[in-house]
Order: structure tokens, then sequence, then C-alpha cells
């Protein structure tokens, strides 16, 4: 599974964005023709993206490609047009059932058999982002092809009837609700977008209290947006030196036939062992160490 810190949308009708977006060394850069395009546009998203996909280098970021929602009469087209190009995900925005996943992980897998390609290579990530999403949670982040699901905020409360605050309570309950079902199915969990992204500071500190949270990355709209969430959701050193420290002291008492034990003053036992651990894997797969 790919490390997704930073899911960079890239408007799928403009080429230049496209190219732009892959000098930033964003994790993940995903070809919208969902939302960043207008709707008498969106056939030339579709044309726009599968010539890119077909002649850029990403490099080292993952390319995907967000088709439309499910139902929207868009998507059959949406997704027929990217796939024999083979990005290495489809993001799918306003999940709400099991039975919309399985559409698309239907196409894909006739996709990859048509081919020659490894079945389950192409991946699904998905958008959680309405009321019935959220209830739905632990049926659609079941399924085998999922690798992420993705909190849309903005989205979940228009559904909901909330008014946005800048500390964002009216959405809590979803986005930890969000993370949690990616915890318990072993998938990433990408946070919600901070619209404001002339305001540096606002999107540091969302970033952090998403990784706080549990989430392993975020999503974004705009270049300046990239290093601050790389580096919020990579554990710093002093954090990493921790981590190691307290592996190290728990292996050696284990050895001794201890369990719980003290460090720093502070009474260690597993579940302080597993968040060490965690640490480390999140620096791993930003390869800090």
């Amino acid at each position: 599974m790919r490390t997704r810190r930073a899911l960079l949308y890239v408007p799928g009708n403009d080429r230049h964005k496209i190219e732009k977006a892959i000098t930033l060394g964003a994790d993940c850069i995903c070809l919208d023709m969902e939302d960043g395009v207008a709707l008498n546009r969106k056939a030339e998203a579709r044309a726009t993206i599968t010539k890119a996909l077909r002649e850029l280098d990403f490099g080292r970021s993952e390319k995907l490609a967000r088709i439309n929602a499910v139902g929207s009469g868009l998507e059959k087209d949406d997704i027929d047009a990217v796939l024999p190009y083979r990005p290495d995900g489809i993001v799918i925005p306003k999940i709400e059932t099991l039975e919309q996943i399985q559409w698309a992980s239907e196409i894909i897998e006739a996709a990859e058999l048509a081919h020659g390609w490894p079945v389950n290579s192409i991946r699904l990530i998905v958008d959680v982002e309405t009321a019935k999403g959220v209830l739905n949670l632990k049926e659609i982040a079941a399924h085998p092809r999922l690798d992420a699901l993705i909190f849309g905020a903005e989205d979940f409360a228009a559904d909901i009837g909330a008014v946005r605050t800048p500390e964002a309570w009216e959405v809590f309950y979803a986005r930890s609700a969000v993370v949690t079902a990616c915890a318990a199915y072993g998938l990433q969990a990408i946070d919600m977008v901070t619209i404001d992204f002339k305001d540096i500071e606002k999107i540091r500190q969302e970033a952090l209290f998403g990784a706080r949270l549990g989430y392993t990355g975020k999503q974004i709209i705009h270049p300046n947006q990239v290093a601050l969430v790389q580096e919020a959701f990579t554990p710093d050193d002093e954090s990493v030196a921790h981590a190691k420290r307290l592996i190290a002291a728990f292996e050696a008492q284990q050895a001794k036939g201890s369990g719980a034990f003290a460090l720093d003053g502070k009474m260690i036992d597993l579940p302080l062992v597993k968040a060490a651990e965690r640490v480390l894997e999140r620096a791993r797969a930003a390869h800090k160490i």
C-alpha cells in the first residue's frame, strides 16, 4: 500500500495544472472529473486525463482518477475512459453503499483481465461524505479492493444541514467515525480539505489535528499545501527517537520476563508500545528511517 500523506486534487480539464502537479512531490495526484470540473467540461476532462495518463511521467506520485458519483449518469463514461490507461487507483465520491463499490470493482476487474494486468492491481479509494455513507461505514470499509477512505467534510456538512465553523465540531463525529472504520479494516484514512488554502497556519493546525486523530493523510487543493501536509503526517525526529527508545526498553524488559515498566517517570504497557510502533511505521513509510 502506498503512502498517502498529501492527496492533491487537480482539475482534469487543465493540462497545465496537471503538469505542474507532477513537479510538486505530492504523494498522490488525483485527476478530477467531479467537483473540480464544470458540467459542460466533463468530456474535455476525460480526454485531457486519458492523454495525461498516456503521455506524462508521474514519477513517484501515485496517479489517481476521480470519477463522478455513482448514479450521476456520468460515472460509466468516466471509468471506461481512464481504465485503459491504467491509473494506480480510482477515486469514487459520495459512496453510500457497498453495492456502489462493487459496481466499480467489477468493471475494474474486467479491465484487468482484458489487459492481462494482475487482479486488484488498480485500487479503489472512496469518499465518505454523506450521512448515509457514515452510517454504512462498516459494510463500506470491508470491500477487499479498498485502500483508503476519504472524509469529505464540506459535503457532509451540507448533507446534514450543519454550518461550517473554524472549530469543525459539527463534523467531528463523522470525522472520527471514518478514521475508526479505517483502523478497524486496515485502511488508510485521508482527512478533510482545508478550503482556506491561503491560511498557512490553519492548514498546519488542521493537518496536525488530523494526524493526532489517527488520519494518515489529508486532501489538498493547492500547491502551497503539499509540504505542510507532508510534514504534519511525518513523525518528527524527537518522536522517532522516543519511539525507538521505548521499544528498545520494552524488548529488554520482555527478555527479563517483565511486563509493564517505567520509562521517564511514566508507566509503559502494550498500548503505548503499539503507539510507538505506529510512529515508526509512519516514519518508514515517509522514508524518514
